[in-house]
């Protein structure tokens, strides 16, 4: 049976990743010697910067959409919260996977799959039923298919607003959560914490 993470005192599984980091990189030294939530913060500011700049150099070599808003979200769940069902791999794919169909339906049933982004062609009726639309349609499938991932709200908002709209791009979105959750798995499971393959630890 898998030891029980420790939680830290701002909540959450960030100092059993520190502190197994620490220990496997033999700087145990800069734990003992500074505060856990000083440790910690600069954690979560190294790894956030490396996780969203990786997805940038990848953005930045093939030309497509590799970083967009509901990343940073799930970035933090996968290191903050790691050991949470949401934050485990089932649940962000397929959490982002149903926030995108969604997105895209709610664009057809309201005719606004060839309109620009809300941004610029202002908001009107149509524009509010798909975003409403959207969320509702999201909230709704996470929880019937039991995949809650609450960053997958930011994901239809992003399509349902016509910000990312053409379907290679929204291929690139995924793949950049695919990339984002191999990546958690990666350091989650050097660090020690034992971050579930797939579906969320009994």
């Amino acid at each position: 049976m898998t030891p029980p993470v420790p939680k830290g005192r701002l909540g959450g599984e960030m100092v059993a990743i520190v502190g197994g980091l620490a220990r496997r990189f033999r700087l145990t030294s800069l734990t003992e010697r500074h505060d856990s939530i000083t440790v910690m913060g600069a954690f979560a500011f190294v790894n956030g910067c490396v996780a969203i700049g990786v997805m940038s150099l990848g953005a930045l070599a093939t030309g497509s959409p590799f970083v967009f808003p509901s990343l940073g979200p799930t970035a933090f769940l996968h290191f903050y919260t790691p050991m949470a069902p949401a934050a485990c791999p089932r649940n962000t794919l397929c959490g982002h996977a149903v926030g995108v169909a969604a997105g895209v339906i709610s664009l057809h049933l309201f005719g606004l799959i060839d309109a620009g982004p809300a941004l610029t062609t202002g908001i009107d009726g149509a524009r509010v039923g798909a975003a409403a639309l959207s969320l509702g349609l999201t909230s709704g499938a996470m929880v019937w298919l039991r995949v809650p991932h609450p960053p997958a709200g930011a994901t239809t908002m992003i399509i349902s607003l016509g910000i990312l709209t053409d379907p290679a791009h929204l291929v690139v979105l995924m793949l950049a959560v695919g990339l984002l959750t191999v990546q958690a798995l990666a350091i989650n499971r050097l660090a020690g914490v034992p971050y579930p393959r797939w579906a969320p630890a009994a």
